[in-house]
């Protein structure tokens, strides 16, 4: 009585068979055959093509019949694992993808299950279709926190909000996820954004006071669009603008020494008539002067005299 083979290909010895060397048929069954389905590991080369493993009816090493199946060589673009003729089987594979594009692993018909470029998945063959071997675990405890490409959050705590904004990202609910904030309102995001006479109710800007200045001074307007300077001294003072950024503006108001009258000049303003304006002559005395930049021109003017 001839052999026959289970499902993992297994011999299975016919009753009065192979006297007297049954063994040899025994060891390979057990070093071999249940060894690769319990334990065993085999590579399966790729060279930009798909590729279909299979059982036959022998009881020496086959591919097919290993637990882990170790993708290698080249993909070339998303390719398939084929599980083809005698793999028809219900069988556990973990597979190790360390191609560079997804595998999907499937019968000869079926959908089979994708596994991702440098990725390991248990999957499962129900002898129809090859599907996710987990689908649920009752608890999980991570060694980190599980990264944001894989679902994860990248933190073990979100603050109250945040995840209601992640979840969707509109400006009210940021507004309620941020602690720190000034104002109300929506956001408004652009180069040019426009702001409606209704919301400027509380609106300031940032007075920077320079202090006292004497023959020169450079103007930083990045920290605040009001600023205040007082003169010093009797020697003129020369203010040297910012670079001209078109639309950009600020106010400074300028007072007068107590003691000593003194002048100033604007490097690279252009003034009405041409010239700079005479700052007031008066002690304590204050001059409000405005400036505009349009295209690369800074523009001043100015109103004096209100002490």
């Amino acid at each position: 009585m001839a052999s026959t083979y289970s499902d993992l290909k297994i011999e299975l010895i016919g009753t009065g068979d192979q006297t007297g060397t049954w063994g040899t048929t025994t060891n390979n069954n057990f070093s071999v055959a249940v060894g690769e389905a319990i334990t065993g590991s085999a590579d399966v080369a790729f060279s930009s093509a798909d590729v279909t493993v299979t059982l036959t009816d022998v009881n020496t090493a086959q591919t097919a019949r290993n637990l882990r199946l170790n993708l290698t060589g080249t993909s070339g673009g998303a390719r398939n694992l084929i599980l083809g003729s005698g793999c028809q089987i219900e069988k556990l594979y973990l597979i190790n993808n360390g191609l560079a594009d997804a595998v999907t692993v499937k019968n000869t018909s079926g959908t089979g299950i994708a596994v991702p470029a440098g990725k390991s998945m248990f999957v499962y063959n129900n002898a129809t279709n090859v599907v996710d071997a987990i689908t649920h675990l009752s608890s999980l405890t991570l060694g980190s926190a599980l990264p944001v490409a894989s679902g994860g959050t990248g933190l073990t705590s979100l603050g109250s909000g945040v995840a209601t904004w992640l979840g969707t990202p509109s400006s009210a609910n940021l507004a309620s996820a941020v602690t720190d904030e000034t104002g109300s309102g929506a956001l408004v995001f652009g180069t040019s954004p426009t702001i409606a006479t209704s919301t400027l109710t509380g609106y300031t800007e940032t007075v920077v006071a320079i202090g006292t200045v004497g023959a020169s001074h450079t103007f930083v307007i990045s920290t605040g669009t009001v600023q205040t300077a007082t003169l010093t001294g009797s020697t003129p003072c020369t203010f040297t603008m910012p670079t001209a950024t078109s639309g950009t503006s600020f106010i400074l108001k300028l007072t007068q020494s107590a003691t000593n009258m003194t002048t100033a000049t604007f490097t690279g303003v252009q003034f009405s008539g041409g010239t700079d304006p005479v700052i007031t002559a008066t002690a304590s005395a204050v001059d409000i002067i405005s400036f505009v930049a349009i295209s690369s021109t800074w523009y001043g003017s100015a109103i004096q005299n209100l002490s």
